[in-house]
């Protein structure tokens, strides 16, 4: 539905895809020239790892759980982060 012509409304508008690219290079601007991509990922790795480790039998029926539901994601091979 659009509205008739009025000299009181000015048009809007937002490229939303030009508004993400610029979003997206002030992240990579404010992470810095020494951020590595890599090192974070092998880092959030060892976090996950020893977030689940050791976990008794009931922790880890639940753990499981979470997995099959998908809310939490599956630490199987062939994964694209894998």
């Amino acid at each position: 539905m659009s509205l008739p012509p009025n000299p009181t409304y000015a048009v809007f508008e937002i490229d939303l895809v030009h508004e993400e690219a610029r979003r997206r290079a002030e992240v990579v601007t404010a992470l810095g020239p020494h951020w590595d991509p890599i090192a974070a990922l092998r880092a959030e790795e060892e976090a996950h790892d020893l977030l689940y480790s050791g976990l008794d039998a009931r922790q880890r029926a639940t753990y499981d759980m979470l997995v099959s539901a998908g809310v939490l994601p599956s630490r199987e091979t062939g994964h694209a982060a894998d």
